[in-house]
């Protein structure tokens, strides 16, 4: 059992068949931290909209997150996008979880990280929504196909790999909105006065350097399988969670130290 200071978790899509539940439900039995972040889209709100899919796993890994939270671990809820609907709970707690705007985490060595789901500050997101629903559909397509490709691949006894992910990385349009976003949240981090940024929305896992600020995405659980953690030495890094490894032998124990700050939105002007 690892235990860390912070881990970072985004685009879960809870309610979607594309979800890879079995392999997030299998990092948390293995992974402990002081702080658990949940950066947004951890339920899919549009696609249970359209249609109801909970399976069995799914509920396994709210249940699990609300264990940790009640066994003394911070678990904040920054919501994103496809479950904006949380929006409207800021500041309430649900079980122990804390649901907030953006907070600002500080790591060992005293660096202040914006931590924000990302999506209000994607230009398709706020002037073409119509154009996120209609991706998002085709996206949807990709990962049912992606699904059964990799259960396949398990057959063989290979790693998960993602076909969504290899298809995004080789168009240069979507290649160009990810640097684009990227250069975009660390300057918000600037203008909030911070030396960085955690984000997720865009689905690629990602820790560098933009123009003298740290830019941290941790990634998703429906291609790259990641999530972004700070480790008891204050180390960044991100890790990717590609096989199941079953039940941990041996729990550890750490003292929480926490590291959380919430926002205060007037300080930005």
């Amino acid at each position: 059992m690892m235990h860390y200071r912070a881990i970072w978790i985004s685009d879960v899509h809870l309610g979607t068949s594309g979800c890879q539940a079995k392999y997030l439900l299998d990092f948390l039995k293995h992974n402990e931290a002081d702080t658990f972040y949940l950066v947004g889209d951890i339920i899919d709100g549009w696609k249970l909209k359209r249609s109801f899919y909970w399976p069995q796993s799914h509920n396994d890994v709210v249940q699990k997150l609300l264990r940790k939270a009640r066994k003394g671990s911070e678990v904040i809820y920054i919501p994103g996008n496809h479950d904006e609907a949380a929006r409207q709970y800021f500041g309430m707690s649900f079980g122990d979880i804390k649901v907030q705007e953006e907070v600002i985490h500080t790591t060992l060595d005293g660096r202040k990280l914006w931590v924000t789901h990302g999506d209000l500050f994607d230009g398709v997101m706020q002037y073409a929504k119509w154009l996120a629903y209609v991706g998002d559909s085709m996206y949807s397509f990709i990962l049912y196909i992606n699904r059964y490709f990799n259960m396949l691949r398990v057959k063989m006894g290979l790693q998960y790999w993602s076909l969504s992910q290899f298809l995004k990385h080789q168009v240069k349009n979507a290649v160009s909105y990810i640097a684009d976003f990227e250069h975009i949240m660390a300057r918000e981090a600037r203008l909030r006065d911070c030396d960085g940024v955690v984000c997720g929305h865009i689905h690629k896992a990602e820790i560098r350097e933009i123009d003298g600020l740290l830019y941290c995405n941790d990634g998703d659980w429906v291609e790259s399988l990641s999530a972004l953690v700070e480790t008891t030495t204050g180390e960044l890094k991100i890790i990717y969670w590609t096989h199941i490894k079953g039940d941990p032998v041996v729990a550890a124990e750490i003292a929480h130290q926490p590291a959380v700050q919430v926002l205060n939105k007037e300080a930005i002007a």
